[in-house]
C-alpha cells in the first residue's frame, strides 16, 4: 500500500506540473556547449518561454511528453516514497519522541531515490527527448523526432536493445541521490519545526503544504546542476553502437559543460524548474500525506520501536 500511495500521489501532481518540466528541458537545451552570447536564445525565461512554445505549438505543446511523464512519476514514486514511507512507518527514521532523524532520513531518501530513478529511466529517457521535440524554428538540442511514447520504445529497443532503454541512467541516478534526499530531509524537518509553532497545531494540511514549498526550494538547488546534465545525457543523439555523440558520460558532460558555459551554465531553466518542483513537490507531498492519513485510518499499520 505503501508504494501505491507513493505512486499515485506522484501521477496527479505529474498532470500539473509537466508543462513546466517542458520549459526547463528546453531551456537546459538552449545554448548546450556554447558560450554566453554564442547561440541564439528562443527562450528568455519561464513566462517567455510558456509564450513561444504555446505561439509555435499550441497550448499543447506545453504538454509534450505527458504520458510518459505521468507513468515515469508513478513508477519512480512508488519506489522512492514507498520505500521511505516503509523504513519511516517502522521507525527507523525517527527517535522514540517521534522527531526526524536527519541523517537517517538523508541516506533513505537518496537511497530510495536512486532505486526509483533507476526503474523509471526508459521513461525519463522517452521523456526528455519528447519535449525536447520542437518546431524547427524553436528547437534546441538534438531532435529524435519520435510520433509517441510506444513509437519511441519501439525505435530505441530497436536499434540499441534494452541497453539503449538505459542509456543515460547514471545521471538520472546521481540527481535523484541529491534531489530525494535534499527533498525528502527538508520536508521531514520543516514539519517537524513547524509542529511546533503555536499557530500551525492542530492544522496538517497548512503544515504539509509549508514544509513542502520550503523544501522545493532546497531541492531546487541542489538538484538544477544534477538535472541539467541528465537533461543533456538523455537528449544527445547516439551512433550505431548506441554511444553519445557528445558526452561519455556523466563526468564528461559536467566537465565539457563547465569549460563551455561555466558555473551558471548549470543553472539554465533553474526557473521554470522551481516552478516545477515546487508546485509538483507540494501536490505530490501534500497528496502523500493525505493519502498516508486515510490508510492510517483505515488501514491501520504497527510501528516498531526505533532502533
Amino acid at each position: 500500500m505503501d508504494f501505491a500511495i507513493g505512486g499515485i500521489a506522484a501521477a496527479g501532481a505529474g498532470i500539473f506540473s509537466n508543462p513546466f518540466d517542458v520549459l526547463k528541458t528546453r531551456m537546459q537545451l538552449q545554448g548546450e556547449l556554447q558560450a554566453k552570447g554564442q547561440h541564439a536564445v528562443f527562450y528568455k525565461n519561464a513566462v517567455h518561454a510558456a509564450y513561444v512554445v504555446a505561439k509555435n505549438e499550441g497550448i499543447r505543446g506545453l504538454q509534450k511528453g505527458l504520458g510518459a511523464a505521468v507513468v515515469l512519476h508513478a513508477v519512480r514514486n512508488s519506489v522512492r516514497l514507498g520505500g521511505y514511507s516503509m523504513l519511516e512507518n517502522k521507525g527507523y527514521l525517527t527517535n522514540n519522541h517521534g522527531e526526524t532523524i536527519l541523517y537517517k532520513s538523508f541516506i533513505a531518501g537518496a537511497l530510495t531515490g536512486a532505486a526509483g530513478a533507476f526503474c523509471g529511466s526508459p521513461l525519463f529517457l522517452i521523456k526528455t527527448q519528447l519535449q525536447s521535440q520542437a518546431a524547427e524554428h524553436i528547437a534546441v538540442g538534438h531532435q529524435h523526432h519520435h510520433k509517441g511514447v510506444l513509437a519511441a520504445v519501439k525505435e530505441i529497443y530497436g536499434s540499441h536493445g534494452i541497453k539503449g532503454l538505459w542509456r543515460g541512467v547514471s545521471g538520472t541516478m546521481v540527481r535523484a541521490l541529491a534531489g530525494s534526499s535534499a527533498q525528502l530531509t527538508s520536508f521531514a524537518v520543516s514539519k517537524d519545526f513547524l509542529r511546533e509553532q503555536d499557530i500551525l497545531k492542530g492544522r496538517p494540511l497548512v503544515i504539509s503544504i509549508t514544509a513542502s514549498f520550503i523544501s522545493g526550494i532546497i531541492q531546487t538547488v541542489v538538484i538544477t546542476p544534477f538535472d541539467l546534465v541528465s537533461t543533456r545525457l538523455y537528449n544527445q543523439g547516439v551512433n550505431a553502437s548506441g554511444d553519445g555523440l557528445l558526452y561519455k558520460g556523466i563526468g564528461d558532460c559536467f566537465i565539457k559543460t563547465w569549460r563551455a558555459e561555466g558555473f551558471f551554465g548549470f543553472y539554465k531553466g533553474i526557473g521554470p524548474n522551481y516552478l516545477r518542483l515546487a508546485p509538483h513537490g507540494a501536490l505530490c507531498l501534500v497528496f502523500w500525506d493525505l493519502l498516508k492519513e486515510l490508510q492510517m485510518k483505515y488501514i491501520p499499520t504497527k510501528k516498531v520501536d526505533s532502533l
